[in-house]
C-alpha cells in the first residue's frame, strides 16, 4: 500500500508544483520513477478509462492520482504486486475496467495499449529521441559480458556505432556501444531496465550520456583524491569510483540528508569503496585543512535551473525567470571559485544540465578571469561535435550537449586545469571518438587503445 501511496503523493507535487519527476522521486524510499513515469505517460488514457468506468464515484475515499497509480499497475504495468486494501478495491472493479479499456480501444480503432499513445504523450520537447543509455558498471562487471546477457534476454547488438544517425535509428530489441563512450550502451528511447536484474543489482547504472562525461573527463588516476562538491544523487560519484578503480579517496559532499542516505545505499549496491559522505555545504569546506590537501580533480556539478533536461513524461515546467538566472549564476561563480582555491588541484570539471549561457560560458569566463593566469581552459574532447558558445577567447573548448544535436540530455562541460606543473596531466585526458584510452592510462592522443581484460565476474541470468 505504501509504494502506490508514495507514487501518489509525487502525482500530487507536481500538480502543485513542488518539483520535477526526478527531485520528488528521489525524496521518496521506493525506488518510484518507472512507476510514476509510466502513469503519467498514460495520464489522458486513465483518465478515459476512470470516467467511463466511474470508480472515483463509487470509491469516494480514493484520490484521482491514487486512482491513477493503481490502475496503471493493474491494466498496463505487470499488474498489482503489493497494496493491501488498495490492492483489493482494484481488483473489486477489475472487470469494469477491463471491459472499459476494451471499449476505448474499439472507438479509437486500434489493437495495443501503446497505440492508445498520441506522439505528444510519449514524453516531453525531444524525450522521443533521445536513446536509453546504459552505463556499465566495471567494478562489477565488463561490456563484454553485459553484452552477452542482453543477447541472451534477445537483445540484438550492432555493434559499435559510427554515428549519431545510427543512435538516433535504433528500435525495437537493438542496441549498439556508444561511439564516445566506451562503456556506455545504447539502446532505443523509452526502453525500461528499471526491473531488469544488472540494475537492481548494481551491474548497469541507468545515466544519460551528457551526465556520463564529467567524470570521464576528469579521468583521474587510479590512488588520486577527488572531491565530488555537489554530489547527491550519487551517478557521477559511483562512475569516478569506476574511473578510479576504487583505488583512491573520494570526498562527497551534499548539504540534504535524505539524498546522501540515498545516494549512499545506491553506491554501496554499485560496490563503491574509499569514499566518504557529508552533509556539508561545499562552500563551507576549508581549502587548507589537511585531509583535503592531496585532493588533485574535483568534479562539480552545482544546482542549476536544469533547463537542459528533457523530460519522457509530458510534465511542463516554466521557464526560469531572470532574477532566478542571475541567483544561480551567481552561487556558480562562487562555488566554481572556491574549488580552484584547493592547494593541490591539478583539474576540475565544471557541469551544469542547463542551456543558459548565464550558468555556463558566463561563469566559466568570469572565474577565469578573476583567477588570471593560474589555470586554463583545456579542449579536452575534440570530436565532440557541440562546443561552447563564443562568450569569451577560447569558449569554444567548452562542450555542449542537446536533444536535437547529441540525442542526449542538454549539457554543459567545461575542463580547467592548473597551469604550469599541472599542465603535464592533460596528456591523460580522453580523447575523440576511435582513439579513447582505458581512463588513467595517460594514453597520448592518436595511441592505440589497450585491450580491456575482462573482469572475473560473470553476469548470471
Amino acid at each position: 500500500m505504501a509504494l502506490y501511496s508514495a507514487a501518489a503523493a509525487v502525482l500530487e507535487g507536481l500538480e502543485r508544483g513542488a518539483g520535477g519527476v526526478k527531485a520528488l522521486v528521489f525524496q521518496s524510499r521506493f525506488p518510484l520513477y518507472a512507476l510514476v513515469s509510466e502513469t503519467l505517460r498514460y495520464s489522458p488514457v486513465l483518465e478515459e478509462v476512470l470516467g467511463g468506468a466511474a470508480l472515483l464515484q463509487a470509491e469516494k475515499k480514493l484520490s484521482p492520482q491514487l486512482a491513477k497509480v493503481l490502475v496503471y499497475d493493474l491494466l498496463f504495468g505487470k499488474g498489482l504486486k503489493c497494496g493491501g486494501r488498495w490492492k483489493a478495491l482494484a481488483r473489486r472493479h477489475r472487470a469494469r475496467l477491463e471491459a472499459e479499456l476494451a471499449r476505448l480501444k474499439v472507438r479509437r480503432k486500434v489493437s495495443r495499449n501503446e497505440e492508445l499513445l498520441a506522439p505528444a504523450q510519449a514524453g516531453g520537447p525531444g524525450a522521443s529521441q533521445v536513446p536509453r543509455y546504459v552505463r556499465v558498471n566495471t567494478l562489477k562487471t565488463c561490456v563484454d559480458d553485459v553484452i552477452d546477457f542482453f543477447r541472451r534476454e534477445g537483445y540484438s547488438y550492432l555493434g559499435k556505432a559510427a554515428s549519431v544517425e545510427e543512435l538516433r535509428s535504433l528500435s525495437g530489441k537493438k542496441f549498439l556501444l556508444d561511439l564516445h563512450l566506451p562503456e556506455l550502451l545504447v539502446f532505443p528511447p523509452q526502453t525500461d531496465f528499471h526491473d531488469n536484474v544488472l540494475y537492481t543489482s548494481g551491474h548497469i547504472i541507468l545515466q544519460d550520456k551528457a551526465s556520463c562525461l564529467p567524470a570521464f573527463l576528469l579521468s583521474p588516476a587510479a590512488g588520486s583524491h577527488v572531491i565530488d562538491a555537489c554530489a547527491a544523487p550519487g551517478n557521477k560519484t559511483g562512475h569516478l569510483a569506476a574511473i578510479l578503480k576504487n583505488k583512491g579517496q573520494i570526498f562527497a559532499f551534499d548539504v540534504d540528508t535524505k539524498r546522501l542516505a540515498t545516494m549512499s545505499t545506491m553506491l554501496m549496491r554499485a560496490g563503491v569503496t574509499g569514499f566518504q559522505l557529508a552533509q556539508q555545504d561545499f562552500l563551507t569546506v576549508d581549502p587548507g585543512d589537511p585531509k583535503y590537501s592531496k585532493v588533485a580533480y574535483i568534479l562539480l556539478d552545482p544546482s542549476c535551473s536544469g533547463s537542459g533536461m528533457v523530460n519522457r513524461v509530458p510534465v511542463a515546467e516554466a521557464a526560469p525567470s531572470a532574477e532566478r538566472l542571475q541567483a544561480l549564476a551567481g552561487f556558480q561563480r562562487k562555488v566554481l571559485s572556491h574549488g580552484l582555491s584547493f592547494p593541490a588541484l591539478q583539474r576540475l570539471v565544471y557541469s551544469t544540465c542547463s542551456l543558459h549561457r548565464e550558468e555556463n560560458e558566463d561563469v566559466v569566463g568570469a572565474v577565469l578571469q578573476e583567477w588570471g593566469s593560474a589555470f586554463r581552459l583545456v579542449d579536452a574532447f575534440p570530436g565532440w561535435p557541440c562546443r561552447g558558445l563564443a562568450a569569451f577567447p577560447g569558449a569554444e573548448s567548452c562542450l555542449r550537449a542537446s536533444a536535437a544535436d547529441t540525442l542526449t540530455h542538454g549539457f554543459f562541460v567545461a575542463v580547467l586545469e592548473r597551469r604550469g606543473d599541472g599542465a603535464a596531466a592533460s596528456r591523460s585526458l580522453p580523447v575523440a571518438a576511435g582513439d579513447t584510452p582505458q581512463h588513467g592510462e595517460g594514453t597520448e592522443a592518436g595511441a592505440a587503445p589497450r585491450k580491456r581484460k575482462r573482469k572475473k565476474q560473470r553476469v548470471k541470468e
